[in-house]
C-alpha cells in the first residue's frame, strides 16, 4: 500500500471515531435529558393523595335483598395448619362493586370484558346530599348536572360521574336499605333522564352511587339500569369516600373483577387526588 493510501486509510478511520464519540456523547447526553424529563413528569403526575373509596366486605354487609350475600369460611388456621386460608362465597352484586352491561342485558359485555382504559377515569362528583338529607328517594336529575357543569366545566371524556348522597355514612345501619313496612327501599338513586344526558351529550363510560342501586330505592322498573347498561357502559354501587375528594380533578382507579361471564363484582376502588 503507498504511503498516500495508508494516511487517507488513517484519517478516515479518525474520522470516523470522532464520528462515533460524537454521536455516543449526543445520545448520552439525550438520554440524560430525557430521563431527568421523564422523572419530572413522573414527579408532577404523583397525587397528593390517595383516597379508599371501598368500603370493607364482611358478612353482614347490607344488600338489596336483605339477605346475606358473602360467606367466608376458613379450611386452614395457622396454629393447626401453619397457613390461614378462607373459601369465599358471594354474589356479585354485594359491597361495594361493578355492574356490567352484561348485568342488565341479554348480550351486553361481561365483566372481564370492560375495556381497561374505562377502568381509569376522571371522576366528577354530583353532590345532592343536601336535598338526600330531607328526602331519602332524591335522585340526580339533568338539573343537577347542569350545575355541575357550570361549576365546574365539561364532563370529560371517558369519566365516572357519580352521586354524592351522604349515604355511604348510613352503611352500618338499617337506613341504608330504608326498607319501609311493605319492604320498599328508600335511599337515593339516578334519575333515568340524567342518564340518557349523559348518553347522549358526554362521553362519559360510567356512573356511580354511594346506594345500593343505580336507581333509587322505590324504582319498581329499574329505568336508569335498562338505559345505561346496555348501552355498553358500566356502573358501580356502594361507593365510599365520595365526601372525601373534590367535586372534580380527581381522578378515579377501579380494580374490577376478571372471572369471565361476570355480570359484575366486588372490587378494590381508590381515587387519585
Amino acid at each position: 500500500m503507498c504511503d498516500l493510501c495508508v494516511i487517507k486509510a488513517v484519517e478516515e478511520r479518525m474520522l470516523s471515531r470522532r464520528h462515533l464519540f460524537r454521536n455516543a456523547g449526543a445520545a448520552t447526553a439525550a438520554a440524560a435529558i430525557g430521563g431527568t424529563m421523564a422523572a419530572s413528569r413522573a414527579t408532577a403526575q404523583q397525587p397528593s393523595t390517595l383516597e379508599d373509596m371501598t368500603h370493607t366486605l364482611h358478612e353482614g354487609f347490607p344488600t338489596y335483598f336483605g339477605e346475606q350475600q358473602f360467606f367466608m369460611e376458613q379450611k386452614f388456621n395457622f396454629a393447626d395448619d401453619g397457613f390461614n386460608l378462607f373459601e369465599l362465597r358471594v354474589n356479585e352484586h354485594t359491597g361495594t362493586h361493578i355492574d356490567a352491561p352484561l348485568h342488565f342485558s341479554a348480550d351486553g359485555a361481561s365483566v372481564d370484558a370492560i375495556p381497561v382504559v374505562d377502568l381509569m377515569a376522571p371522576l366528577c362528583v354530583v353532590d345532592i346530599a343536601a336535598k338526600a338529607a330531607e328526602n331519602a328517594d332524591a335522585q340526580v336529575t339533568p338539573d343537577d348536572l347542569k350545575a355541575w357543569i357550570d361549576e365546574n366545566g365539561e364532563i370529560p371524556p371517558g369519566a365516572c360521574v357519580a352521586m354524592h348522597s351522604g349515604w355511604a355514612a348510613h352503611v352500618d345501619g338499617d337506613r341504608f336499605r330504608g326498607a319501609d313496612e311493605s319492604g320498599t327501599q328508600h335511599y337515593p338513586g339516578f334519575h333515568v333522564e340524567a342518564a340518557q344526558m349523559l348518553m347522549d351529550e358526554t362521553g362519559a363510560r360510567s356512573i356511580a352511587v354511594d346506594t345500593l342501586s343505580l336507581d333509587h330505592g322505590p324504582s319498581k322498573d329499574f329505568a336508569t339500569h335498562y338505559a345505561w347498561l346496555p348501552s355498553g357502559r358500566f356502573g358501580i354501587e356502594c361507593l365510599a369516600g365520595l365526601d372525601r375528594v373534590p367535586a372534580a380533578g380527581a381522578t378515579l382507579i377501579v380494580g374490577a373483577p376478571k372471572h369471565k361471564g361476570g355480570s359484575g363484582g366486588p372490587a378494590r376502588i381508590f381515587a387519585l387526588v
